[in-house]
């Protein structure tokens, strides 16, 4: 896959993620939506092959903390906050708990 393909395809991936994770917050999704345009906007004129894989690598990282660690919260109150994880988020957060061991 070409890096420009590479490059199309994280963009894409990372509107989706922003779709998914910020669903229902008009104020979230416009302003991760400038984020996104903006950095893929700075960094347009980038022609070093390396500099670009370094940059995907990146992208590619924020999409994954971006679906693996952002939960959604809502105002319900003046001190109250509700949060509203999604069930992907749910099935990858398990404690780690060693086996019970037997006496001896």
């Amino acid at each position: 896959m070409s890096q420009a393909a590479k490059v199309l395809q994280l963009f894409k991936t990372l509107h989706r993620t922003r779709q998914q994770v910020f669903k229902n917050d008009a104020r979230a999704l416009e302003a991760a939506r400038i984020k996104i345009n903006e950095e893929f906007k700075c960094n347009k004129s980038e022609t070093s092959p390396k500099k670009i894989e370094e940059l995907i690598k990146i992208g590619s990282d924020v999409e994954l903390i971006l679906r693996t660690s952002v939960i959604q919260g809502i105002h319900t109150d003046h001190n109250t906050l509700k949060l509203v994880p999604r069930k992907d988020l749910l099935i990858e957060n398990v404690l780690y708990c060693d086996p019970p061991t037997q006496k001896q």
